[in-house]
Parts: C-alpha cells; structure tokens; sequence
C-alpha cells in the first residue's frame, strides 16, 4: 500500500548531516513505491506561535505565513518524519517553532506513523534522549493515534558529512524502505 511520507528536515544546513540521513530515509521510501515530500524546513517563512489562543476557537492561525501549508501536509500524511540536529541536547529552535505552531489543527494530525531523525556531534545515543524525550512529549501525548516507528541516530557527526559512510546511513535508508 502506498503511503504519503512527509519528511521535515529543520537543518539549517541542505546537506548536513540530519539532512543527509533524511535523503537516505527518502531514497528507501520512494524505492517502496511511497508518495514522498521532502520540506526544508527553514525555507519555509514559520513565525513563532504568539500565544494569543484564537487558534482554540477558529483552527485557524492569525498569522499569514507557511505553517498552514506545512500543518495541512501534515494533516494529510500516513507517515511522518520529524529530523533536526541536535543543539546542546534538543531539537533546534526551527523544529520547536514548527512543532508550536501546529495548535490550530492538532487533534487532526492522528493516527500517524512518526520517526525521528537526531545527529549530534555527541558520540553517545543516551544523550539524544532529552531531544527524543521532546518529540514523544509531542507525538505520545498531545497526537492521537501517534506511532513511533523508529529513531534514526546519527551521533559523532560534526562536520558537514560526517555521516556519510556511518550505519546511520543505512539505518534511515531501511527506514524509509520498511515505513
């Protein structure tokens, strides 16, 4: 069965390391015969969430930016990969921006499949946790129906392709392939 695979790279950085396992992720899931779209994330104009709460009324947000294009993609995806570098032990400031945003229309992302893409210079997976520990906080308990299907790390990458030859690499390829 075909399944649209939305794919949501917060790396400032095309081609940096979370970027790049999110192509592999990408490369396994269009080679499934999947319907993929790939967003950059900071090529998208994302305000930050104003709290201002009219969204609770009207599901509509009041500012006029790209995040009601990027919240229906979400709303309309099977599968859902949410990837960002890691920056002092959390996801960037992009990724949480997106995610805060998504309050208008919330309860609508369900019954989705999620996988998380993290790198980090760290060597270490346990140190990825705290940003994990946000995307489940996200996904687990404010989503309905939210599946985590994988986490793909790509630790001890600090340079620009770093990851390139790691099993991280192969790990977001068979992810995307099995989604």
């Amino acid at each position: 069965m075909t399944k649209k695979v939305l794919v949501l790279s917060a790396s400032f950085r095309k081609h940096g390391n979370s970027d790049l396992l999110c192509d592999e992720f990408v490369k396994g899931a269009l080679e499934a015969r999947n319907d993929v779209e790939k967003i950059y994330v900071n090529d998208k104009h994302i305000n930050y969430c104003r709290g201002c709460g009219v969204c609770n009324k009207t599901h509509k947000c009041v500012q006029n930016d790209d995040m009601a294009e990027v919240l229906a993609k979400m709303v309309a995806a099977d599968v859902i990969v949410m990837a960002t570098p890691v920056y002092f032990y959390t996801m960037n400031g992009q990724m949480k921006t997106l995610i805060d945003r998504t309050v208008p229309r919330y309860t609508e992302i369900s019954n989705k499949d999620f996988y998380f893409i993290v790198s980090a210079a760290d060597e270490s997976h346990a140190n990825m946790e705290k940003t994990l520990q946000s995307f489940r906080g996200f996904t687990e308990d404010c989503l309905d129906g939210a599946k985590e299907k994988g986490v793909i790390y790509g630790t001890g990458a600090w340079n620009i392709g770093d990851i390139k030859g790691s099993p991280a690499m192969q790990d977001a390829y068979l992810a995307g392939k099995n989604c």
